[in-house]
């Protein structure tokens, strides 16, 4: 048996024992090594071998392929198992330890997707990490290192890894709230601890937030697009999802400030979507919407970067898929820092979806103005892919070929293939858009958390929902971070024929043997195709990569030469096996995709799948406290319904300023004191939770939810 040590462990006090008890492990000789399985544990099955009379080992074990190996976590020493970081405090009595049947806990080990045929070194985030050459060199460098990976590559892991040896207040931030928690909840996971370290893991709007909160609501794209409606006839031969990129990527997103209408007409034609000749007028849209946010009452985050100051706080900063942040916004994360250098930046300029007109050269550009860390500067890259499966990143790889020889290279940075190491071999397989085909893979699929269903753009949903009844439907914005086994792609060809059309223009079979990408940029400076084109490019690239195991790409017009040229032809005899999930396992990614946002779906799950309803009472959330607070104090709306709400709310939140506003400003007579409230209406909504008759409580989680309020 292969022995596996993670890093942080530590023999130095037992280690004659230790090497003993070690090669007996090797020899699969668990008698001498007196191996024992502790139960009554629901995290993980460990194992304990004796070093000595007051001296234990603890293990896991984890299977590659056929190889079992065993995982050596730490030393439990005098017996405190109560004090293993891995154990959870559990209460362990040796007497009662069961031996270890061998046969059984090898058919419980863990797989690992991932492991170097000569280290030993594990890491250990969520699960047990075996990193390859070129993860292992970037770990020791020192920063600041700038990392840039594809899908799937492990560099967030990467990130973290090297986060845990950072000192003081450190950062980790990035454009996504769930994927700040999600790096929060691994970080922290197996009870790993740094005493000297004071960690914040943030959304970019939390950590504008942190700083101070912006007055009003965000103008997303959604807003933005529902504005550009009304005022489209002024701005006729302008696009609002390039409209939207140029004001977030190009005019608002430099590091010195908003450019000025001189500064952005003298622009170079590779520095905006948009020819000379349309700039003046799209300056006109950008000063209509600075006005329309002031009059609407909402905040541009871009607007916000160049407002806020910023103060040297952290000692250590991340900033993970730095591609969705501009540099305006990256600028101001990056002097929250005390000393200059002391970050690790990654990403992906290929999972483009958000528009900022990012690019490597320009985050760079940050650095040069500092010879110190234009010296140190570092860039590594990851080309392993230890998500996907084979066959679905080969057809990415082939995408990006298509990619590079119709645009050419977008930077030196992102000029690579991805390699497939660990992953299932899964399938892609193309599906002609048939009735008989949707409504048996909807049949087979619509009870799967291993199933989900991706459309272009938000406005394809609608027809996408006629033929899946599964409440995981995303459009490409919504399924950035997400990753399922099976993905379902839904007319991204066909619902844009004429963009891939333009896309893959020029390019034959023969230019896409190569097997290495050679830097070479566009010979037509004046070509604006890639960036009026990227998005339809990086869509599908993002939409393959979210699949662990198998794709299954639905078009009408199957003999499109994208699919020519990806190697895809339409397969009449498709096996999909019928897969049910348990309401356990749905209950679960309902509660995920809450954590990431993704309401829509969340909803979806709990009125289809789970059958819950809205509780009956008004829940209050700050829309409905701000719709309260002004019907009281703005309006004056007559009557005490709303000041009783309010009071009660103040009650239950103790929040006597409130309390006191409503009666010094609202003349609201609450009989009583606020203090005698706190006990009896404070309490009012949690008095049955107290209860000894739990039955009603189980019934509305039932009906309601077990996250109702």
């Amino acid at each position: 048996m292969k022995i596996l040590e993670y890093t942080d462990l530590d023999t130095s006090s037992v280690n004659a024992s230790y090497c003993k008890v070690k090669e007996a492990l090797f020899r699969d000789d668990f008698r001498s090594a007196q191996v024992k399985k502790l139960v009554n544990l629901t995290h993980g099955k460990f194992y304990r071998a004796k070093l000595d009379v007051a001296n234990r080992l603890l293990f896991t074990l984890v299977r590659h392929g056929d190889e079992i190996c065993a995982l050596i976590l730490e030393v439990i020493t005098d017996h405190n198992y109560d004090k293993s970081r891995f154990l959870r405090g559990a209460l362990i009595d040796e007497s009662k330890i069961s031996d270890i049947d061998l046969s059984e806990a090898i058919k419980e080990a863990k797989p690992l997707r991932y492991l170097h045929p000569e280290h030993t070194s594990i890491h250990l985030l969520d699960k047990p990490i075996s990193f390859d050459d070129t993860q292992e060199s970037v770990y020791r460098q020192k920063p600041p290192l700038i990392i840039v990976g594809s899908a799937g590559s492990g560099k967030t892991a990467l990130m973290l890894e090297k986060l845990k040896h950072a000192e003081g207040e450190v950062l980790y931030v990035t454009h996504s709230g769930y994927l700040a928690q999600n790096a929060r909840n691994i970080y922290y996971s197996n009870g790993f601890e740094h005493h000297g370290q004071e960690a914040h893991f943030l959304s970019y709007r939390e950590f504008v937030e942190s700083i101070r909160v912006p007055a009003g609501r965000e103008a997303t794209w959604r807003i933005f697009l529902t504005w550009f409606f009304r005022v489209q006839n002024s701005f006729k031969g302008i696009d609002a999802h390039q409209a939207f990129e140029e004001i977030r990527g190009v005019i608002t997103a430099g590091e010195k400030g908003i450019l000025s209408r001189e500064e952005y007409c003298l622009l170079g034609v590779r520095q905006s979507i948009f020819p000379e000749k349309q700039r003046s007028k799209l300056y006109d849209l950008f000063e209509k919407y600075r006005k329309w946010l002031v009059e609407e009452e909402l905040f541009d985050l871009n607007l916000v970067a160049h407002e806020w100051v910023a103060t040297p706080r952290y000692d250590f900063i991340v900033i993970d898929e730095v591609q969705d942040l501009t540099v305006a916004q990256l600028s101001l994360v990056l002097k929250t820092l005390k000393k200059p250098g002391h970050f690790l930046l990654c990403g992906d300029s290929n999972q483009i979806v958000h528009p900022n007109f990012f690019s490597w050269s320009q985050v760079k550009t940050l650095f040069w103005n500092d010879p110190k860390l234009a010296g140190r500067q570092q860039l590594s890259v990851l080309t392993a892919n230890f998500r996907n499966g084979t066959e679905a990143t080969r057809i990415s790889n082939q995408l990006l070929k298509i990619k590079h020889q119709r645009f050419g290279s977008i930077d030196r940075e992102s000029n690579f293939l991805v390699q497939a190491v660990g992953g299932e071999p899964g399938q892609v397989l193309l599906m002609t858009d048939k009735d008989a085909v949707k409504r048996d893979l909807d049949k087979k699929t619509r009870q799967s958390t291993r199933f989900a269903v991706l459309v272009m753009r938000d406005e394809d949903k609608l027809e996408a929902r006629k033929h899946f009844a599964t409440p995981l439907l995303f459009s490409i914005h919504e399924a950035k971070g997400l990753e399922y086994d099976n993905i379902v792609l839904f007319k991204f060809v066909s619902g844009n024929r004429a963009e891939f059309n333009e896309i893959v223009d020029g390019v034959f079979r023969d230019d896409l043997s190569v097997e290495t990408l050679e830097y070479n940029r566009a010979k037509d400076k004046n070509d604006k195709s890639l960036e009026v084109y990227k998005f339809f490019v990086n869509a599908i690239y993002v939409a393959l990569t979210r699949a662990i195991k198998n794709i299954y790409i639905i078009e009408s017009d199957t003999g499109h030469r994208l699919f020519t040229l990806l190697d895809l032809a339409s397969d009449g005899n498709v096996s999909v096996d019928v897969a049910e999930s348990s309401l356990e396992e749905w209950q679960k990614e309902a509660r995920k995709l809450e954590l990431q946002g993704k309401q829509e779906q969340a909803e979806a799950i709990r009125r289809t799948i789970l059958k819950e309803v809205p509780p009956p009472w008004p829940i209050f959330d700050e829309d409905r406290l701000r719709e309260l607070l002004i019907k009281v104090f703005r309006d004056k709306v007559p009557g005490n319904k709303a000041k009783q709400q309010l009071y009660e709310y103040a009650a239950c939140h103790d929040e006597p300023v409130l309390a006191e506003r409503l009666f010094m400003d609202a003349q609201f007579d609450a009989r009583g004191s606020f203090k005698d409230h706190l006990d009896t209406l404070g309490r009012k909504s949690y008095v049955p939770y107290f209860s000894m008759q739990t039955k009603n409580i189980l019934k509305q989680c039932d009906e309601y939810g077990i996250d109702h309020r």
